[in-house]
């Protein structure tokens, strides 16, 4: 008997064909099937009985211990080889420090002053992934400076040996913007062939964001926060809205103090939860997260964004991790002591950002979900995708929020007397 069926055995054949009677025990005719449509329980027996025999591993098993589980030694020497082929794999994916915790290797390309001139402004290209959140903030900014046109974009899609491909994606990821698709300015397979195009090749970790310079055939940078700090300054003569300044003079300090904050606590911190070695790394990571999130809860009660009435780098910065929290770190990566749903003030701020024009459409939560349950093989080995919860589909979050009334104008107008 195969394995399926025998944790869910079939239900009796009796209970199959009965039909089931009304009060005047009269049958219902919706639950009557033709007699030519009912297997006999021999022929199902038949046809489950010539599968298993055509299956090595149900034969294998049968022979060795029957329908018994396997012999003890068998489970704890295969629970132990699997447990060193885990640390294995994760040793590539994660690298980790002398307690196992989770160690974030450093950018390679970071922007240097002046980087960007004037020559090459328009001749720019932006390398993303859409279930990186790092990729995900410069998707963010280039939306809302208007750099659309400006600046294109390629979206590489995670691939099953681990690095990012470009293809085209078969099926719908639903009402968005943004999909896995071709490699628009280098026709490449993948974004490491990509890399190998600059001036003596490159072989160290080809990842996304990467902001790459068409004419030079050069990487410019592959630091997200370098990214959206140039979009955000270097490009207002060709952009669309250069009025908007996400990283203002006089909150430079602010934004940065916020940044020290977030980053390694919420940031890198679910990260550091997810891809713990150890119980005690993981125990230290879950608390710094949720201790900051407790206290970012508290600071939003009172305060629309970050630093107050305007919209920053470092509310783009936490919105991008708190979009794929309950999607995906609250579950995958053991981030399971609250969900961001039971934060009201924290939901409804990740809704405020969320409906601001332009923002929704760089989300694609169906890309995210695929590229993390069905590619991080170390953390989810059956590649079972769960289903989206509620409180992240697009109806929820379209919700109101009145995030409004925490304005200072606002503030001021209720406290002034009539």
């Amino acid at each position: 008997m195969s394995t399926t069926s025998f944790l869910h055995p079939p239900p009796p054949f009796s209970t199959t064909i009965a039909a089931v009677k009304t009060p005047n025990s009269i049958p219902t005719r919706r639950h009557l099937r033709p007699m030519n449509s009912i297997r006999s329980p021999t022929a199902s027996a038949s046809t489950t009985s010539t599968n298993d025999r055509r299956n090595p591993l149900t034969l294998l098993t049968n022979l060795l211990w029957g329908k018994s589980l396997p012999p003890q030694l068998l489970i704890s020497t295969v629970r132990s080889i699997w447990h060193s082929v885990w640390l294995l794999m994760m040793s590539q994916l994660a690298p980790s420090d002398p307690t196992g915790g989770y160690s974030r290797p450093k950018s390679q390309f970071r922007a240097k002053p002046n980087s960007i001139s004037r020559q090459n402004l328009t001749t720019l290209h932006l390398y993303v992934g859409l279930p990186c959140p790092w990729a995900h903030r410069t998707l963010v900014v280039r939306a809302l400076k208007g750099l659309d046109d400006v600046i294109p974009v390629s979206v590489a899609a995670p691939g099953i040996d681990g690095l990012w491909v470009f293809r085209e994606e078969v099926g719908s990821h639903g009402d968005v913007g943004l999909v896995p698709g071709k490699d628009n300015a280098n026709g490449c397979r993948t974004l490491k062939e990509v890399y190998r195009l600059r001036p003596g090749g490159y072989d160290g970790r080809c990842t996304v964001p990467m902001l790459w310079d068409v004419k030079r055939k050069e990487v410019v940078c592959n630091e997200s926060y370098d990214i959206i700090q140039l979009f955000n300054s270097e490009f207002n003569e060709v952009a669309a809205n250069p009025e908007l300044d996400l990283e203002p003079p006089a909150l430079k300090e602010r934004i940065e103090e916020w940044n020290r904050i977030i980053y390694p606590n919420v940031n890198n911190g679910v990260y550091r939860c997810g891809f713990a070695q150890t119980q005690e790394a993981y125990d230290a990571a879950v608390n710094d997260l949720f201790d900051t999130l407790d206290m970012l809860e508290d600071h939003l009660g009172s305060s629309r964004y970050l630093c107050g009435d305007l919209l920053t780098l470092a509310d783009v910065c936490l919105f991008t991790t708190l979009i794929r929290f309950d999607l995906v770190y609250n579950v995958m990566f053991k981030c399971t002591k609250r969900k961001l749903v039971e934060y009201p003030n924290l939901h409804g701020y990740m809704r405020d950002i969320y409906q601001i024009p332009k923002v929704a459409q760089t989300c694609n939560l169906e890309a995210t979900m695929d590229g993390y349950y069905k590619f991080l093989f170390p953390l989810n080995p059956g590649n079972i995708r769960p289903i989206m919860p509620l409180g992240c589909q697009h109806d929820s979050l379209s919700r109101p929020h009145s995030r409004q009334s925490l304005s200072s104008a606002v503030k001021s107008m209720q406290a002034t007397p009539c």
